[in-house]
């Protein structure tokens, strides 16, 4: 299969990254990285070997897919415009600033035959992907994700900076229809809501309770899921994985020797190759 030409827009926090595993993808060949401070589309052009560009619309006929990687409120107007190209687009998450605007993008792609992917790199952490192997049956799920406040994205509220990972999360984890959604949030320190809380119910009978914020002194990743023969506890951060389950042979605990207590080891990976590796394996046959 000859190489995807890419481009990367926006070689910010995470950009950068976007750029270097295309650089180093022996499927893709990256094409092109786009800024609007064209000294760093400089800096990662040089360093990748790849065209630098101020403007977006100059790679326009050049490539096959590109990595949109902007602040939030340009996902929809640039992403609208790219798609309307015909190019296939990886939009960092979340996709767009509103229900509406989504379902626009998502449209257009099916309009013109064109991948639109959600850059939920989360979903590629190999913590999360040992502990799938484990959940059967999930009653219960508690998830807490907590942060400093970061102004690189006041423009949103928290929900779509760090509560989308855990809904994304969730939803994979559980496979059900939500019956009944319960959310509380507070803005703190920006026009959005800095702190938010949200309980699940599903339609098979989950629950799931998430907790975001950006006002926290530290960063808290950690995800909890009870099932009818094991809790399962996952610390994104520390890269820890635990599984406390009921022993085969036994019917009910009855103490504490019933119990076993499981401590996988988590593979060291590149979770930005993981997600690109999905995106580019997508083409489809032209």
């Amino acid at each position: 299969m000859s190489k995807i030409k890419v481009a990367v827009i926006g070689v910010g926090h995470l950009g950068q990254h976007h750029a270097r595993v295309y650089a180093q993808l022996p499927e893709a060949e990256l094409a092109a990285v786009v800024d609007n401070d064209f000294s760093a589309a400089q800096k990662f052009g040089k360093k990748f070997g790849c065209q630098a560009l101020a403007d977006y619309r100059e790679i326009l006929g050049k490539v096959e897919a590109v990595s949109l990687v902007v602040p939030t409120p340009l996902h929809f107007s640039i992403g609208k415009e790219l798609l309307s190209a015909g190019l296939h687009v990886l939009i960092e998450k979340p996709l767009a600033s509103s229900l509406e605007e989504a379902e626009e993008l998502i449209a257009l792609a099916q309009q013109k035959n064109s991948i639109l992917q959600v850059g939920h790199i989360e979903r590629f952490n190999s913590g999360l992907v040992e502990t799938r192997k484990y959940i059967s049956r999930p009653r219960f799920i508690e998830a807490n994700r907590l942060g400093p406040y970061d102004p690189r994205t006041s423009h949103i509220g928290v929900i779509l900076d760090l509560m989308i990972h855990d809904l994304d999360i969730v939803l994979q984890l559980v496979n059900s229809r939500i019956e009944t959604i319960e959310a509380d949030a507070a803005e703190v320190f920006s026009g959005h809501e800095d702190i938010a809380k949200v309980r699940l119910r599903f339609a098979n009978g989950c629950i799931a309770d998430l907790s975001a914020s950006r006002i926290s002194l530290e960063k808290f990743r950690k995800i909890r899921i009870f099932q009818p023969d094991s809790y399962i506890s996952l610390d994104y951060i520390r890269q820890e994985l635990k599984i406390y389950r009921k022993k085969a042979s036994v019917a009910q605990v009855k103490s504490l020797t019933d119990i076993e207590v499981l401590r996988p080891k988590l593979k060291s990976q590149e979770t930005f190759t993981g997600r690109t590796e999905t995106f580019s394996g997508m083409r489809p046959d032209r």
